[in-house]
C-alpha cells in the first residue's frame, strides 16, 4: 500500500508560475491531508560560467521564478496549513555555497542568496508555532548543469566531490526531530571543505 499511496501523491506542476507553485501545494495538502514536511530543491538548468552581461531577461525571471518566488508561495502555504493544524512540521530549502559567492551565475545566485534570507524571514515566524525551517548549501557536486572544471577536486579537503547521497544524508538530519530538533534559521554547508579555500577562478575577459 505504500507504494500505491506515494504513486497516488504525485502531481506534475509548473513552478516557474506562482499560480503553478500555489496550486501544487494546495493539492499536495488536499491529497495528503496533513503536510508535516516540505523540501524545495527546484532550479532550473543553467550553462556554467554564465556572466552579468550573458544572462537574459528570459532566464534570470524563469530562475527567480522557480527557485526562489516558487519557495516562498509553497512556504506560505504550507506554513499557513502547519499552523492551523498545529503540526510540529519542518521546511528545508536546498540552498548553495552560490548565495555568499558568485560564480558567473548571476541569476543563480541570486535566487540561492534569497532563499537563504527567506529561510531565517519564515523561522523567525513560524518558529513560535514549533515549525522549524532550514536550508543546506551543497558544494561541487557533479551533476544538475554543473561541470566541475579540471583541477577543481585538488581544491576540495575531502579530496573528493560531493554525491546526492551527503546532501540526503544532512537533509535527514536536518528534518529529524532526533538530531535537528534545536536548528531552524540556519544554512548548513555540505561541501567538503571546498568553502574554505578561495575556490573560484575568474575568467579573463
Amino acid at each position: 500500500m505504500l507504494g500505491a499511496d506515494i504513486k497516488e501523491a504525485e502531481l506534475q506542476c509548473d513552478l516557474s508560475s506562482l499560480d503553478g507553485a500555489r496550486r501544487a501545494a494546495e493539492e499536495a495538502i488536499r491529497r495528503l491531508g496533513r503536510v508535516s514536511i516540505f523540501v524545495h530543491s527546484a532550479s532550473p538548468r543553467r550553462q556554467e560560467a554564465q556572466t552579468a552581461l550573458a544572462v537574459t531577461a528570459e532566464q534570470w525571471r524563469e530562475m527567480l521564478a522557480v527557485t526562489l518566488d516558487a519557495a516562498f508561495a509553497i512556504s506560505q502555504i504550507i506554513g499557513r496549513h502547519m499552523v492551523e493544524q498545529k503540526l510540529k512540521g519542518r521546511i528545508l530549502l536546498i540552498a548553495s555555497l552560490h548565495a555568499e559567492t558568485p560564480r558567473n551565475l548571476p541569476h543563480y545566485s541570486a535566487a540561492k542568496a534569497g532563499q537563504v534570507m527567506l529561510v531565517k524571514e519564515l523561522a523567525r515566524t513560524l518558529g513560535r508555532h514549533g515549525i522549524r525551517v532550514n536550508a543546506i548549501a551543497p558544494g561541487a557536486i557533479p551533476g544538475g548543469g554543473f561541470n566541475a572544471p579540471p583541477g577543481m577536486v585538488d581544491k576540495i579537503p575531502l579530496a573528493r566531490f560531493g554525491t546526492p547521497a551527503d546532501v540526503a544524508g544532512m537533509a535527514l538530519a536536518v528534518l529529524s526531530e532526533r538530531f535537528g530538533a534545536y536548528v531552524t534559521g540556519a544554512t548548513i554547508v555540505v561541501d567538503g571543505g571546498i568553502d574554505l579555500y578561495n575556490w573560484i577562478d575568474f575568467p579573463r575577459e
